[in-house]
């Protein structure tokens, strides 16, 4: 049998280990629903995240045990691809590589991981990372809804600092101490740093063997909830809005194909844009917390809307006397500064969203809903790169004209999610009034929530599993 037309190269095997982690987020509502109806131990979270921890530690150890992730291993891997000719790149190596592992379900210790082992404790490590990650959302969603009205909000913007601080360090962390010390390295700590969690897990206070209702009954007030003005018009523009934002998806080949970035230029843009990121969630904490979401919604658009375009210069290399990786490093990182800022008002409104003793399920299927329409805009921006000649040979005989409209339609998509600004709430007030007001529900509103959540969940997982049984299949190399 023949594999290449299932392994096209190394990018495709990348994308389709990449889909591996994140697919289990596609059952976040299933966690949490479990979460919220089947106490483990008594518990309802502290069991639960104990458990994820620990099967994230487990998939690493796995594979630390049962492969060699040495530099030598690299190297190896290396030489049988330099071996089967100076016309065949490494994706070869690893389809002989999966060739010879088809009918062996592990790896034989003392060699490099094969792409079944390889996946599968990924797919372990993803499925235990996001379990925790409900958990760790539910009980910030319990404790937040505790604080006072008036510092309402506080609670989440310091635990999500904390969170994207981490995201902050390790990205360039991990790059050096990959470059130094090789994989094996990083993956130690992949295995070692959940393991450090599960003492703190232990010591958590949790209130044991809470009351918790039957499904039917979660299921009904889940119902009743989304019925409910205050969730489906403001979640509503969360939907839209995202949609919306349809990113250029030929820049990165432009960067490197046009102006030669290199790889360390290309990680350098996306350590920069962590730290702007987590700058962008201190400045809302500070200064903007304060505002109305919408205010916020509008200036922020606006913003983006301003830097985006300014991607048309760099086009046309018109820096202002800066170099085009300097220009392009405050535009990418500008954009991340702004997204920083937009996402604690959404996730506030999450949480006021949640009806009591539902937090998992609730939460789980708002950021559901939320994230899901990031995977359609990145749908959308692919299949705009078929309007204009966008490609890398194109790039190559210096048409750009292809590119500059591109940047152009894509800055006024994005633009245009302030048209639905209207349907989010000015304040945490607005969205309580919407909330209380008996005339609010609407079972045609709440219908649609849920078909648009499910559809959603239904198109990623559908996504998930052809990236992993077909890898290319949406055409990327």
């Amino acid at each position: 049998m023949h594999f290449s037309h299932i392994y096209h190269s190394p990018f495709t095997h990348q994308a389709t280990i990449s889909s591996l982690k994140s697919l289990p987020s596609t059952f976040k509502l299933v966690f949490g629903f479990i979460s919220d109806n089947v106490p483990l131990f008594g518990y309802r979270r502290k069991s639960y995240m104990l458990l994820g921890w620990a099967i994230t530690s487990l998939s690493m150890f796995l594979l630390l045990f049962f492969s060699d992730l040495s530099m030598d291993a690299v190297d190896l891997m290396n030489d049988n691809s330099e071996e089967l000719g100076d016309d065949v790149d490494e994706g070869r190596y690893v389809e002989r590589q999966l060739q010879s592992t088809l009918n062996v379900d592990t790896t034989t210790i003392g060699e490099p991981p094969s792409i079944p082992f390889l996946s599968f404790t990924l797919l372990l490590f993803g499925t235990g990372f996001w379990f925790a990650d409900v958990m760790g959302d539910s009980v910030v969603a319990e404790k937040a809804k505790l604080e006072p009205e008036s510092s309402r909000g506080h609670l989440q913007s310091t635990c999500y600092a904390c969170r994207f601080f981490g995201l902050m360090i390790a990205a360039p962390l991990s790059t050096v101490i990959y470059s130094m010390y090789g994989p094996k390295m990083v993956v130690v700590l992949m295995c070692g740093l959940p393991a450090m969690i599960v003492p703190l897990i232990i010591v958590f206070k949790e209130t044991k063997n809470v009351p918790v209702a039957s499904t039917k009954d979660q299921c009904n007030e889940i119902w009743n909830t989304v019925c409910s003005r205050a969730v489906w018009q403001p979640m509503g523009f969360v939907y839209l809005y995202n949609v919306l934002q349809v990113g250029n998806a030929a820049w990165k080949q432009f960067l490197k194909t046009v102006l030669d970035f290199t790889s360390n230029k290309l990680n350098t843009l996306l350590i920069v844009a962590y730290v702007l990121l987590w700058v962008g969630i201190m400045a809302y904490k500070k200064f903007f917390i304060k505002w109305s979401w919408r205010s916020v919604y509008i200036s922020t658009t606006l913003l983006n809307g301003l830097f985006s375009a300014l991607q048309v210069l760099l086009i046309k290399g018109q820096t202002f006397g800066l170099s085009p990786f300097l220009f392009a490093l405050g535009d990418d990182a500008f954009a991340d500064f702004i997204g920083g800022i937009q996402f604690l008002p959404t996730t506030i409104m999450m949480v006021h969203l949640c009806p009591s003793g539902s937090e998992g399920a609730s939460y789980a299927m708002f950021t559901t809903m939320s994230n899901s329409a990031y995977t359609l805009a990145t749908a959308f921006s692919t299949l705009l790169l078929g309007i204009w000649d966008v490609s890398k040979e194109a790039f190559e005989a210096g048409q750009l004209s292809g590119m500059i409209n591109l940047t152009w339609l894509t800055t006024a998509i994005q633009v245009s999610g302030v048209l639905f600004v209207g349907l989010l709430p000015r304040t945490k007030e607005d969205l309580a009034n919407l909330h209380n007001d008996p005339l609010s529900g609407s079972k045609i509103g709440g219908f649609i929530f849920l078909f648009v959540t499910f559809s959603s969940v239904l198109y990623s997982l559908v996504v998930g599993v052809l990236n992993i049984i077909k890898p290319g299949w949406s055409g990327e190399s």
